[in-house]
């Protein structure tokens, strides 16, 4: 089951509520000595693909990252502007678009379970780019940085994957139900 929006109009308003979503769920942010907060933006980033596919889900969180950029302050704990994503969890942003853009491709092949594994590739994508970009603002060698940064982030971020598949799945059948989305 995939939600597809067929104007332009429809379009946008489900990038822009993708958005929206990604920059509310950024803000339930528990910031950790490591300078890596933990936050639900893997969730969000994973809704994001899993509910509107890899080509709208990537341009929503690509809207988020943009105003993100500008200096709205949407970012993980309010944060804003082109410092973040050259700082310690950079990385991270860079990597939420290859894991939109997988999570969502995923729901075009129509398999459960390789669904959920293109979804975790992009959540591993997304920790590779976090990692290499800690490890190098942070000086620090690839697998220090990997214990320090993703590590201990790995199994939220996996539940994170798995449950936004569920619930982009439900969000479609409710849609579908209500005759509010084209469901193909």
């Amino acid at each position: 089951m995939n939600y597809e929006p067929k104007s332009n109009v429809q379009k946008t308003v489900s990038i822009g509520v993708m958005a929206a979503i990604l920059a509310v769920l950024s803000q339930i942010s528990v910031p950790l000595p490591s300078g890596v907060p933990v936050t639900l933006q893997t969730f969000a980033v994973a809704l994001c693909g899993y509910f509107l596919g890899p080509a709208l889900g990537t341009a929503a969180v690509g809207v988020y990252l943009v105003l993100g950029a500008v200096g709205v302050p949407i970012l993980a704990g309010f944060a804003g502007g082109l410092g973040s994503f050259i700082g310690v969890t950079g990385g991270f942003l860079w990597g939420f678009l290859p894991m939109a853009f997988l999570c969502g491709l995923g729901v075009k092949i129509r398999n459960k379970l390789l669904t959920i594994a293109l979804g975790l590739a992009g959540l591993a994508a997304c920790h590779l780019c976090g990692g290499i970009q800690f490890s190098l603002v942070m000086n620090t060698p690839f697998l220090q940085a990997f214990l320090i940064a993703t590590l201990p982030y790995l199994a939220k971020d996996i539940v994170s994957v798995i449950l936004a598949y569920l619930g982009a799945t439900a969000l479609k059948a409710s849609l579908k139900k209500a005759g509010l989305g084209d469901i193909t």
